[in-house]
């Protein structure tokens, strides 16, 4: 009995220290795998051997742990000698598995070929790369980083894995909706096309009952002998209707044209085009006793048939809203500022622009500053101001066309502002900032 006792507690003693040392183990080998040390001492014999662990960089190695791309350690053959967690998750097998292992076996039979080339390059200097690997149904298309590594122990290769899954995705996305935006511009080429003609023949097939309408309609005024005072009421407003409708027609058919590539920019004299106007607007500038003053304006580069109709249709509207009681004065002024933006810094020389159209006429509430370019779009009754409530939808769409940028100020009572931000120069590509 007393002989089992020593042999239980000599046994239980030999446990405790196997345990002992067991602990001891598992604790140095979580310090190396963590990098808390970078050299161990080992007894051998009487004498103790220092070992440096060169390899033990604790940024280094939480780095490659914690990173989101899978890493990888081989050999000169190829043969992993370390894995991170990562590409474990990557391949789905664990680490213990992949050790050992030819990355060779992940790749896929279509890629081996050009892994091979990079493989055997990647010694010489980096290489990077994109392959599939594969592990049974799982595949994933990935970037390699392959960098040769001198070690204690000889030259090795760290290889870098990007997961490029999203970004494959986002590139299918992208190329799809390409391909539907190509398509829509395409179709909508078509349907503009399309509108431009039919734009074009309707004009042309509408003018000509309405020249009819028109000539008849002036005939019988002209021989209203027999015409009461009623009758020749309703032939004058069938005149005003056609001439309305004539002017619609025609506003119609230019605003249709604007979307047509149809003409050349080149450098303007914008004094001449408001000379031009000034002499076509005499009559009704005489007749409400009104005054244009302005600048010495810059030489643009525009389409100067475009550039003279937003010229025509602002300078119309300062004559055709002003007070009954007081004559209309128009001012036209031009700056040079840095950027295309209304808030801009003046510079000299430019690049941009700056115009504005300012008049002391009716104006209008300012909350209807953002509606006024809108097509057929008219704050006043057809009674009051004549117009289509085309003009200005087709001012917006030339100066949007010359890559420039317009908008109003009014108050009711104190009359309006156009500004408009024009590029001296326009550019090949047709973006001005």
């Amino acid at each position: 009995m007393e002989s089992n006792a020593k042999l239980t507690n000599g046994l239980s003693r030999e446990l405790e220290d196997t345990r002992r040392q067991l602990y001891e183990a598992l604790e140095t080998i979580e310090a190396l795998r963590t990098g808390q040390v970078d050299a161990i001492v080992v007894q051998n014999g009487s004498t103790h051997e220092l070992y440096t662990l060169k390899t033990a960089d604790h940024a280094y190695r939480v780095f490659i742990e914690k990173m989101t791309e899978g890493a990888l350690t081989l050999s000169q053959e190829g043969i992993i000698l370390f894995a991170n967690s990562q590409f474990s998750e990557m391949t789905g097998l664990p680490l213990s598995a992949i050790i050992g292992l030819p990355f060779e076996l992940f790749i896929t039979k279509s890629d081996l070929s050009f892994y091979q080339q990079l493989f055997a390059n990647s010694w010489k200097g980096y290489c990077k790369g994109e392959v599939e690997i594969v592990y049974q149904e799982r595949r994933t298309p990935v970037q390699l980083s392959l960098t040769a590594l001198e070690l204690a122990d000889g030259i090795s290769l760290s290889v870098i894995i990007t997961d490029l899954t999203l970004q494959k995705a986002t590139q299918r996305k992208l190329q799809e909706n390409n391909r539907q935006l190509e398509h829509l511009n395409k179709t909508l080429e078509a349907s503009n096309h399309d509108l431009q003609q039919f734009a074009s023949v309707a004009s042309h097939d509408l003018q000509e009952p309405l020249r009819k309408i028109q000539m008849f309609s002036n005939f019988l005024k002209n021989n209203a002998g027999n015409l009461n005072m009623e009758q020749m009421a309703h032939l004058e407003k069938i005149i005003g209707s056609a001439d309305r409708m004539k002017s619609l027609i025609i506003d119609i058919l230019n605003y249709s044209r604007l979307s047509a590539d149809d003409g050349e920019f080149s450098p303007t004299d914008l004094n001449i085009i408001l000379k031009e106007l000034l002499d076509d607007f005499e009559l009704m500038i005489a007749d409400k006793k009104a005054k244009v003053l302005y600048d010495n304006l810059p030489v643009l580069e525009v389409i100067r048939g475009q550039i003279r109709q937003v010229f025509q249709n602002l300078i119309s509207n300062s004559l055709k809203f002003s007070k009954e009681d007081e004559p209309p004065i128009i001012k036209i002024k031009a700056s040079y500022l840095a950027s295309k933006s209304f808030t801009s810094p003046e510079k000299t020389a430019g690049p941009f622009c700056l115009l504005t159209i300012e008049d002391n006429g009716i104006g209008f509430e300012d909350k209807y500053a953002g509606i006024v370019f809108s097509l057929f779009q008219r704050l006043h009754s057809k009674d009051s101001f004549e117009g289509t409530g085309i003009g200005l939808a087709i001012t917006k769409k030339i100066i949007e066309k010359h890559h420039g940028l317009i908008q109003v100020k009014s108050i009711v009572g104190k009359g309006t502002t156009f500004m408009i931000v024009l590029p001296l120069k326009q550019q090949l590509n047709g973006n001005t900032g």
